[in-house]
């Protein structure tokens, strides 16, 4: 009697659970890996992070984890995860989104202690625009966040929009290799 179906492990699904040789950056990548956005899409300063301890509510900043535009805009790096077909873990965007000032204050007082903050989930905008979604407005989102110092999780709130598609239905090994190329990973 024939076993259990199984998923094919070559093509794209091999790809994401082995690895490959990316044809863009001539380096190899190790099984499915996350997208990121080195900061916001409004930041213009200059392309270095301060440390997490400098955190100012003034002025402009930007960390690995935060992120002060003006004194007046508050962003948090989080993770839009999507799951994918066939594979146990999710893909992710790391990506930022905003919070107002007082829950910023709030996310940030329970950043060190690894607790999620008793206000969460916060709403959000995601502000990064996310190849190939093309986002030229920020989407509106839930931000979850996580204990043990985990990135946020960003949750779209539209139903109709791609993005809330992918995280409610989920997509293929395939879709995932057509995110990495559009952003200068591709499959050799």
């Amino acid at each position: 009697m024939p076993g259990p179906f199984r998923l094919v492990e070559g093509g794209a699904l091999g790809k994401l659970r082995r690895g490959y040789h990316c044809a863009d950056c001539d380096e190899p990548h190790g099984e499915m890996f996350h997208l990121s956005s080195w900061a916001p899409d409004p930041w213009t300063g200059p392309e270095q992070y301060e440390p997490n301890h400098a955190l100012r509510l003034e002025g402009d900043f930007l960390s690995e984890d935060f992120c002060v535009l003006g004194g007046q805009y508050f962003f948090v790096r989080c993770v839009l995860p999507i799951p994918v077909h066939g594979m146990d873990e999710e893909f992710g965007f790391g990506c930022w989104g905003t919070l107002k000032r007082e829950n910023f204050e709030i996310y940030v007082d329970h950043f060190d202690t690894g607790r999620v903050p008793p206000q969460a989930p916060f709403f959000s905008w995601l502000c990064n625009s996310l190849k190939p979604f093309d986002l030229r407005e920020p989407l509106a989102c839930t931000m979850q966040p996580r204990a043990e110092r985990q990135r946020p999780h960003l949750h779209v709130t539209a139903p109709e929009h791609p993005l809330a598609a992918a995280q409610r239905d989920g997509i293929s090994p395939e879709e995932v290799l057509r995110y990495y190329t559009v952003h200068g990973h591709r499959p050799a």
